[in-house]
């Protein structure tokens, strides 16, 4: 029987891409997402505004109720550019019901199940915006979050077999990267131009990353946090 793995934020971009890589390891995959999948999608889909809490823990509860969850891969998220002069309060609690309440949803709902299985794996998709960036206040305030409620969780969840870990992607070349950092300006020029590989990473970079933590084989690292960013941030994590 297949492992099943949910996905939220699953349905683009690097959600996608880690939905396409569980799939070829053999995983059934649900993604939860507001829109709907391009492509071929994960094996199941559900819509539903992760945002609204209701609806997300009904979403999940339903998930659940069908059986035990193996892997879950925390990976919706959204970004609010501005200077701190110009960030909005109401932005900031939209970034944090989007970016950071599913996690602790959907973690309440499919923990029980892997803690009777002795056995379960979650991985947050946070950002190397967590070391600094300009105009990313509240997205490096959610993820950074996100990355320390991780670590809690793995030190409470290791004595049931259950691996908590991050993966910290950037600059990844998606539709949101893009969006959020317009091709033909100066600032993205220097982003890609600072990246060690010479090159942008790609979805299949990060879903590689999530893959290894997603294996049973992976069961001996927890609370850890991986940059997958070309050595970007070599350098910057003392300083």
């Amino acid at each position: 029987m297949s492992r099943r793995a949910v996905v939220t934020g699953g349905a683009r971009g690097i959600g996608a891409a880690i939905v396409a890589r569980l799939r070829a390891d053999g995983c059934h995959v649900t993604a939860l997402d507001i829109v709907e999948p391009d492509g071929a999608g994960p094996d199941r889909f559900v819509q539903v505004d992760l945002a609204d809490a209701p609806a997300a823990r009904a979403a999940c509860a339903e998930i659940a109720a069908q059986g035990s969850v193996a892997c879950l891969v925390n990976n919706v998220g959204i970004v609010a550019p501005a200077p701190l002069e110009a960030v909005a309060l109401e932005d900031l609690d939209r970034l944090f019901h989007v970016n950071l309440r599913p996690s602790l949803i959907a973690a309440q709902a499919f923990v029980p199940a892997m803690k009777a299985a002795g056995h379960g794996r979650i991985v947050m998709n946070t950002s190397r915006v967590t070391l600094g960036k300009e105009l990313r206040s509240l997205y490096s305030a959610t993820k950074g979050a996100a990355q320390s409620m991780a670590r809690t969780w793995a030190l409470e969840l290791a004595p049931f077999g259950i691996t908590v870990n991050c993966v910290a992607p950037g600059p990844i070349a998606t539709e949101a990267f893009w969006r959020n950092n317009p091709p033909e300006a100066a600032t993205t020029r220097a982003i890609v131009d600072k990246v060690p590989m010479r090159r942008m990473g790609t979805g299949e970079d990060v879903a590689q990353a999530v893959a290894f933590f997603c294996d049973a084989r992976s069961g001996f690292v927890t609370g850890q946090t991986v940059f997958v960013c070309g050595g970007v941030t070599v350098g910057l994590a003392g300083a």
